[in-house]
C-alpha cells in the first residue's frame, strides 16, 4: 500500500519531492501502558499532516468552509502497520497527492521514523458543502494547486 508513495528498499522508504511532510513528536497520551502508541492514533497524525498540508498550499479550513462553503470528509481509508512507533520518539507523517476526481481527493501517507516506514494508508476524502454535506466539486483555486502536483 505506501509503496504507491515510498519505494521500499530493505526498510528503507525514499519520500518523492512533491510529498508534505509534518514532523511529530509522540507523547504520553499517544500511547498504550507499554509505550507503544496506540493504532487509532495515528489516524489523528494523519488528519493533522493532512491540515497542515492544505495550509501549506494556502487553503486553511476557516477559508475553506466560509470563502467556498466547503468541507472534505474521509470517505474511505486503507492503513497497514508495519512497526510500532515508541513513547518520544519524532516521526515524519507525509501526505501525497495520487488521484483528483470532480468531489474526490485519493492521497498516500506514511509515517516514518528515520527512514524507516511505520505505517502506510490511501485516503479516500470527499468535497461537500458545508449546509447539505452532498457532494461539490473541489473549489478551482484548490483543484488548480493539486493538478500541478500530479
Amino acid at each position: 500500500m505506501s509503496t504507491d508513495i515510498a519505494t521500499q528498499n530493505g526498510g528503507v522508504a525514499v519520500i518523492p519531492i512533491a510529498t508534505f511532510s509534518l514532523p511529530v513528536r509522540v507523547y504520553y497520551q499517544d500511547t498504550d501502558a507499554g509505550g507503544v502508541v496506540y493504532h487509532s492514533n495515528y489516524l489523528n497524525f494523519m488528519e493533522r499532516a493532512r491540515y497542515e498540508w492544505l495550509r501549506e498550499m494556502g487553503f486553511d479550513i476557516h477559508s475553506l468552509v466560509q470563502v467556498n462553503k466547503a468541507i472534505f470528509m474521509i470517505r474511505s481509508l486503507s492503513i497497514e502497520y508495519f512497526k510500532p512507533a515508541l513513547l518520544d520518539d519524532l516521526l515524519q507523517v507525509s501526505v501525497q497527492v495520487k488521484a483528483v476526481g470532480r468531489s474526490r481527493l485519493t492521497l498516500c501517507q506514511d509515517v516514518l521514523r528515520g527512514q524507516t516506514l511505520l505505517a502506510g494508508a490511501i485516503v479516500n476524502a470527499v468535497c461537500v458543502g458545508v449546509d447539505t454535506l452532498k457532494p461539490v466539486s473541489v473549489p478551482a483555486p484548490l483543484r488548480h494547486k493539486l493538478g500541478k502536483l500530479l
